[in-house]
């Protein structure tokens, strides 16, 4: 997991956002990422979904983006929380809520990893069709490290019934 000094990595990040005006929390977000992170270097268009894994009436806009960083995974990680607080994202610690902005970290390389603060590959990938597509779309050849299947493979198979809309 140890980088050398100056080595780029390529991260996938899944971005979500359900409150306010859901395009321009995405747009400040990528914009944030882009200051903090690294270089976005592909975005997915974006998709309306349900909630996931809790009831309410607002849906998400979804969106995935690669970028190009010099930043270790748990560097990463801190600059997400940071990120996301400046956002105005509070975390109720009681699981799934409505949030302006939602940034997870699905890959970073091929590194699997897991730590008390950070799984990587993220566990949920294989169960979020509002992931799969938007990821599939931008990378659907990338294989994922655990699972040894490419991305559109995965989306494929998926348990989930959910139908993103792609806007």
């Amino acid at each position: 997991m140890m980088s050398e000094a100056g080595h780029i990595h390529t991260a996938y990040f899944s971005l979500g956002s359900n409150l306010g005006d859901r395009a321009d929390n995405l747009g400040r977000c990528i914009h944030l990422i882009s200051k903090n992170i690294g270089t976005v270097s592909k975005r997915s268009g974006i998709y309306e979904s349900e909630p996931w894994g809790y009831e309410s009436e607002n849906y998400f806009y979804n969106l995935c983006i690669e970028v190009k960083t010099a930043l270790k995974p748990l560097d990463l990680l801190k600059n997400i929380i940071r990120i996301e607080r400046r956002s105005g994202r509070r975390r109720s610690g009681s699981g799934y809520a409505d949030r302006v902005i939602d940034i997870d970290l699905l890959f970073f390389d091929h590194v699997v990893l897991e730590t008390p603060r950070l799984i990587l590959p993220h566990p949920g990938i294989p169960h979020r069709k509002f992931v799969l597509m938007p990821l599939a779309e931008i990378v659907p050849g990338f294989v994922h490290p655990v699972l040894k299947k490419p991305v559109a493979e995965i989306l494929e198979e998926t348990d989930d019934k959910s139908m993103p809309v792609r806007i």
